[in-house]
């Protein structure tokens, strides 16, 4: 059994939650978000997964013993060490950009507004930079003609995201 944390918010964190559960050999131990009313703490309550809020970083008190991943999801605050230490496997975030292009919060964005034909999503180890850590898994998506910053996101990166995660845990399931 896979024991995880989700670290996140809104639709990205809501759906890893539910694929963790699907995949049957995954124990979601803990669910932290900004904001006590997210969808995603909505949910966990629902399964009666236990349920903490974090601030703009996430300390190592707020992380359980014993956890093999924390996995960030459309999350906005900084893992020290100490935190990332508690999981055996560390911190995996989710970026939506080709990392190492296009860091920071305004990602989607960026890649819109310089035109590029191609963006993508990048799943990496969480360090002590922003966005800086070891890429693990990448893929990239076509910017369509008719897609907006809010349309690539949703139909794209975000989904995107979920898929990613989803291969990474498949993937550690021999290490566990």
């Amino acid at each position: 059994m896979i024991k995880v944390m989700i670290v996140g918010q809104k639709w990205l964190a809501e759906q890893l939650l539910k694929r963790c559960i699907d995949m049957g050999d995954i124990e979601v131990v803990l669910v932290s978000v900004p904001y006590i009313n997210d969808r995603t703490a909505i949910l966990a309550d629902r399964l009666a997964i236990p349920v903490a809020t974090h601030g703009k970083t996430l300390i190592a008190g707020a992380v359980p013993d014993g956890i093999d991943v924390i996995l960030m999801a459309h999350a906005y605050c900084f893992v020290g060490a100490d935190a990332r230490a508690k999981a055996r496997l560390g911190a995996i975030g989710y970026h939506p950009s080709l990392l190492p292009a296009y860091k920071g919060k305004t990602a989607i964005a960026d890649a819109f507004n310089a035109g590029d034909a191609v963006t993508g999503g990048s799943l990496y180890q969480l360090d002590d930079g922003w966005d800086t850590g070891v890429v693990i898994d990448q893929a990239s998506v076509n910017i369509g003609d008719n897609d907006t910053i809010k349309s690539l996101w949703q139909d794209k990166l975000a989904p995107l995201g979920l898929l990613l995660f989803e291969s990474y845990l498949k993937s550690i399931r021999h290490d566990i």
